[in-house]
């Protein structure tokens, strides 16, 4: 097998192992193909492609997260992950682990680990790496990653829900959200809501966004409810999509630009999390993308004639 043909066997893996460690769709491709380049490089073809590659993709995403978490701090708003429709790599031996990974929720758990910490835990909890492996990757002991790992998985499973709902009751439940939501009935949103239902958006200062996160059942359904039928007039469709493996949505404009990504975080037969990512930054890799603003000003028309 010629040296490129090796590099795009592997490349959906490198890709996953990518995106987890950095949050991003564009780094993560960009990470890609700084690999690649590396790989093109060398001299003598690796005894193992295999962890060359994916040695080489986690030192980069490492060095890449340093500087990606001082834009981070600096972000304005809310930050979120890019929206990913589907994970280029599958498993059927480790699917429960790769789905439960690159969800939203995951991936907020895994900015708060430093890049060693959550380079460990993607190879070894979500991969199953070897010690070994990991240690030659991050250049430490065994015992080392050993200790990166448990503190890693401590912070994880502190973060993470009770318990989630089947895929089947999860796909109706986003069905029945977003036809309540499109019809602005509030009292059907209520009841799909958790009591402490948290909904926050992220656009980095590029469209417009809630202002701060809103909580609670009863205020969360009142602006779903508002909302819903005045962005229906106006022509904004929602295409159901799973994004980042939860139920969610692509928002596109009557001429199909993408808005919004609209994601649920399901936990039992509730929404606990709603969250929606419309930094158009975030969206180029889902089509084309609208016009933020100008939807804004439409809506506020709208809004005005509708009282």
């Amino acid at each position: 097998m010629h040296r490129a043909e090796e590099f795009e066997a592997l490349r959906p893996l490198l890709f996953s192992i990518a995106y987890r460690i950095l949050g991003s769709v564009a780094e993560a491709e960009d990470a890609v193909q700084e690999t690649w380049l590396r790989y093109a490089a060398v001299g003598t073809v690796p005894r193992s492609p295999k962890a060359y590659l994916c040695t080489a993709v986690t030192r980069v995403s490492i060095n890449v997260l340093g500087s990606a978490r001082v834009r981070r701090e600096e972000y304005v708003g809310v930050w979120l992950p890019e929206p990913l429709l589907d994970d280029p790599y599958a498993d059927p031996q480790r699917s429960a682990e790769l789905a439960d990974s690159v969800s939203m929720a995951a991936l907020r758990l895994l900015e708060h680990l430093s890049p060693p910490e959550r380079a460990v835990f993607v190879l070894r909890e979500v991969f199953d790496f070897a010690f070994s492996d990991i240690a030659v990757t991050l250049e430490r002991s065994e015992a080392a990653c050993r200790q990166l790992a448990v503190r890693a998985r401590r912070h994880m499973e502190s973060g993470r829900p009770r318990f989630e709902a089947d895929g089947r009751d999860r796909d109706e439940l986003a069905a029945r959200f977003f036809a309540a939501f499109t019809d602005g009935d509030v009292d059907a949103l209520r009841a799909l809501l958790a009591r402490d239902v948290r909904i926050a958006g992220d656009s980095g200062g590029n469209a417009p966004a809630l202002v701060r996160p809103v909580t609670g059942a009863e205020q969360v359904a009142r602006v779903l409810g508002s909302v819903g039928p005045v962005l229906a007039r106006i022509g904004i469709s929602h295409e159901r999509h799973p994004i980042n493996g939860q139920p969610g949505a692509i928002a596109r404009d009557s001429g199909g630009r993408v808005v919004y990504a609209l994601v649920l975080d399901v936990a039992g037969d509730q929404i606990s999390t709603i969250l929606a990512v419309s930094n158009p930054d975030k969206l180029g890799h889902l089509g084309r993308v609208g016009d933020a603003w100008a939807i804004r000003a439409d809506f506020q028309r709208a809004r005005r004639t509708a009282r």
